[in-house]
């Protein structure tokens, strides 16, 4: 089994000039994903052993005293939800262990996971690379980030309401995410706001971004205030806490919910998200 496989739930497409366009864009191709991820069916090898790739769930890495902390409870929650599957941690930099250490440490097939939300340069381009680098001892597939998708709308959710959001007439949320230069990756944000506006019951969201092109958080806020939206929250939309999630609290006066960090929604998601891997890997190799 090995891949890099797009399981891009937005691809970026001009025709798609309204949100009702592109939900519809999203739900059709999530309902397709959903239908692939079935359980791993157990081996019928010695002793009835079952065989499963190891899950190597990918973090950025970051200099913030806490971020490693909330990875590593997530990574956790992960384990607690799918005892018996073998679940690791790798960053891309910063952080240990680093990923081609945990990839040294295997053998034999694994998936990838980012925990990263949309199709930036570390999805498409480090994490092949680096699966590529640990060849032929280690072989597998780079999984689909964790955007956009209902769980992820799910877990953003609940942040805000842990932080004391409620629904009322003129509410706004600005969807607070980290940024890249990859158009893709402005789609999946895209498509991440509008799910999160499906969850939160047609309120108005807006995306806003920490690094690269694009507005950054006092822009949409400005942006919201500007069409009379009075009561405004943002939605941190980043695993754990770093720089970038800090800059997001700072440029905000009102309320700003926590990183997602170990989320049950979450923890689904990174399995979800490894069992299609498993699933489109398998039919491929057919």
């Amino acid at each position: 089994m090995t891949a890099s496989l797009d399981f891009s739930p937005v691809a970026p497409n001009s025709s798609l000039d309204s949100a009702g366009q592109l939900l519809g864009s999203i739900t059709t191709q999530l309902t397709a994903q959903l239908r692939a991820i079935t359980p791993p069916e157990r081996g019928r090898g010695t002793g009835g052993a079952e065989h499963r790739p190891t899950l190597v769930a990918v973090a950025h890495g970051s200099r913030h005293p806490a971020a490693v902390g909330a990875v590593r409870e997530l990574v956790a929650a992960v384990r607690k939800q799918s005892p018996g599957l073998d679940v690791r941690l790798g960053h891309i930099e910063l952080n240990e262990p680093l990923l081609a250490d945990t990839l040294a440490e295997l053998s034999g097939e694994v998936v990838l996971v980012p925990l990263l939300f949309g199709r930036g340069y570390h999805v498409r381009h480090d994490l092949p690379e680096a699966l590529a680098a640990a060849a032929p001892q280690v072989h597998g597939a780079v999984a689909a980030p964790l955007g956009p998708h209902p769980l992820l709308a799910a877990a953003l959710h609940a942040r805000l309401v842990e932080a004391g959001w409620q629904r009322s007439s003129g509410d706004g949320v600005v969807l607070a995410a980290a940024g890249s230069r990859a158009p893709e990756s402005a789609a999946d944000t895209r498509g991440t706001a509008a799910l999160l506006s499906e969850r939160l019951g047609g309120v108005r969201v807006v995306e806003a971004y920490a690094s690269g092109p694009g507005p950054r958080v006092e822009d949409a806020l400005r942006r919201l205030r500007g069409e009379g939206v009075r009561n405004i929250a943002v939605a941190s939309c980043f695993a754990a806490p770093g720089l970038f999630a800090d800059q997001v609290r700072a440029a905000a006066p009102g309320l700003v919910s926590a990183p997602l960090g170990a989320h049950p929604a979450l923890a689904r998601l990174v399995l979800a998200r490894y069992h299609l891997a498993v699933a489109t890997a398998s039919r491929a190799a057919a």
